[in-house]
């Protein structure tokens, strides 16, 4: 059996631009291409496919595992930095106290990012239409 050709499958929302960011360095430092790279906001992504709603997907980071498992929030970045070789830094996120805080802090800005990124209307966040309308056809 062959080993997978990726450590790691990132979902990401290409409609935010912090995300589209972080998601741009992440690409630039996978220089072994260890990471699949897939955008949740993509018009042909199925949610489905990973076995979470779209709703799911855009409250949090996902990403899945070459063994299929699905882990999320802050350990995706974790595996996502061990990919393109910062272990190092990645053995400090877990230290007590610091994981803690960084769990805290993904938590707030996940909550958040909506908002923080421009993407809320008279006070209400939600999904583009397009996303709205895949949720209510999945139901």
């Amino acid at each position: 059996m062959s080993p997978p050709d990726f450590d790691v499958e990132l979902f990401f929302d290409g409609d935010c631009p912090l995300c589209v960011r972080e998601i741009g360095m992440m690409r630039r430092l996978d220089r072994r291409d260890r990471i699949r790279f897939t955008d949740i906001a993509a018009p042909d992504f199925d949610a489905s496919s990973v076995g979470l709603t779209q709703d799911d997907l855009m409250a949090r980071i996902h990403a899945r595992l070459p063994s299929g498992e699905l882990i999320e929030g802050v350990e995706v970045f974790r595996r996502a930095y061990a990919a393109v070789g910062l272990g190092p830094v990645v053995a400090l996120t877990r230290l007590p106290g610091v994981s803690h805080l960084l769990d805290v802090g993904y938590d707030v800005f996940a909550k958040n990012r909506l908002r923080w990124t421009g993407r809320c209307a008279d006070g209400a966040c939600e999904l583009p239409a397009r996303h709205e309308a895949e949720a209510h056809a999945h139901r």
